[in-house]
């Protein structure tokens, strides 16, 4: 008993330029032919969340394809509208115009790139989700107002990678305790502290007291200097006879 079936062809892949978008597929969508191959389906993308419709289409692993109808806000001389039930697709930049390899000078259609932001406008919250409507010319007097759509979500490079791992090892480290700071130590960083401090006073009083004096001297309050004239016209010169009783060299030892 033979039951006829659809299977999907291994190893096929839906990469088509933009040129074969707009002059083929595209384009025999909107005089009405027909296509060999159910590739892109017709599905109104803003009655569906972006993160849906990879779900909805008909092939695609990572960009997903779809023949949408253009809804115009105020008739058909208005925007279009782009607002969904979670958020609205919002355009960046101006339209690119598409132009066919083998002539340069003919214009296929023009190429729209939008984002899609949580929320309402002109709040809201960007997401990675990108889409490409491609169009007819506005010179192609097309019976269906209909525009193909490419849904795909941006790529993050492996340097942002690279920097969001960096951040997140930076933010363990200032997290964790230090060793020599630990709670459970007894000894805190500030009785180290305290150490080296009465280290340190310690090896000043050591300096202090290691002063030879001259013989006769007991304390530093007893060493006289000689006074100086106030007569400016009197030149004094000092020697280290003025200084009495001379004063050694100090020696130090740490």
């Amino acid at each position: 008993m033979d039951e006829s079936h659809e299977l999907d062809l291994p190893g096929f892949r839906f990469h088509p330029t933009e040129e074969e978008l707009l002059n083929f597929y595209l384009k025999s969508m909107v005089l009405g032919k027909k296509l060999r191959g159910d590739i892109i389906g017709f599905l109104n993308i803003y009655n569906h969340d972006p993160r849906d419709l990879p779900g909805l289409a008909k092939i695609g692993e990572r960009e997903w394809y779809f023949f949408v109808p253009r809804d115009r806000k105020h008739g058909s001389g208005g925007r279009p509208n782009r607002t969904t039930k979670m958020g609205f697709w919002k355009a960046t930049g101006s339209d690119r115009k598409i132009l066919s390899m083998s002539d340069p000078k003919k214009m296929l259609g023009l190429k729209k790139t939008l984002v899609f932001y949580e929320g309402r406008a002109p709040r809201g919250r960007r997401t990675d989700w990108i889409m490409n409507e491609y169009r007819l010319p506005d010179s192609c007097s097309a019976p269906k107002d209909i525009v193909l759509c490419k849904i795909y979500r941006k790529a993050t490079s492996l340097k942002v990678l690279e920097q969001r791992a960096a951040m997140e090892e930076e933010v363990k480290t200032y997290s964790s305790p230090s060793p020599l700071t630990s709670p459970l130590d007894p000894f805190s960083s500030s009785d180290q502290f305290e150490d080296v401090n009465s280290t340190s006073s310690n090896r000043r009083i050591s300096t202090c007291t290691s002063l030879v004096l001259p013989n006769g001297i007991e304390n530093l309050a007893e060493l006289q200097v000689p006074k100086i004239s106030s007569d400016w016209n009197q030149d004094y010169f000092w020697t280290l006879e003025n200084l009495t009783p001379f004063l050694p060299m100090c020696q130090f030892s740490l």
